[in-house]
């Protein structure tokens, strides 16, 4: 009987180590790999080329934003990738503009993770606003693509003061 009870005692341990163990093989290098395509996303944001922009989401990705207007109400819209890549790749050289990551938090659980990025936003060297960026991605048989993001807009608790 104390064999036994040994036995199943063994098998619980077991099975409670292995359900509390490290993370999953490859998880900070998929961690890396989805902080590069965001890193890419700017990259192509800051050069306003298209290619590069296109290179990092999926098919038919969502673009979203939300944010508070003037009078303290919340408002939420929908924005159409082709206008947004349009709206980039349109600004002229005389503007100046730098969306400035600030922090990092990304999770990951085999074929998805999330991507929470603060930012702040200048334009011509002047604050404009900051936010959170939260991207969704996909790992397409080993290549990740943003298919959501979505972003928050603001000036209040923006800058250290």
């Amino acid at each position: 009987m104390k064999t036994i009870f040994t036995l199943i005692l063994s098998l619980f341990v077991v099975v409670q180590l292995s359900a509390q163990g490290p993370n999953p093989d490859g998880y900070e290098a998929d961690k890396a790999a989805v902080k590069k395509v965001i890193e890419t996303f700017f990259d192509g944001f800051h050069k306003q080329d298209s290619t590069i922009i296109n290179s990092t989401v999926a098919d038919h990705v969502v673009l979203q934003t939300t944010g508070r207007d003037k009078e303290g109400k919340t408002r939420f819209r929908n924005e159409e990738f082709s206008k947004f890549i349009q709206s980039i790749t349109s600004i002229p050289d005389s503007i100046n503009f730098q969306e400035k990551l600030t922090s990092y938090s990304i999770q990951v659980d085999r074929t998805m993770a999330n991507a929470w990025v603060g930012y702040e936003f200048w334009l011509n060297d002047q604050f404009s606003h900051c936010g959170i960026n939260s991207f969704q991605l996909v790992n397409f048989d080993g290549e990740w693509k943003i298919i959501y993001l979505i972003d928050t807009r603001g000036r209040a608790g923006c800058l250290d003061e």
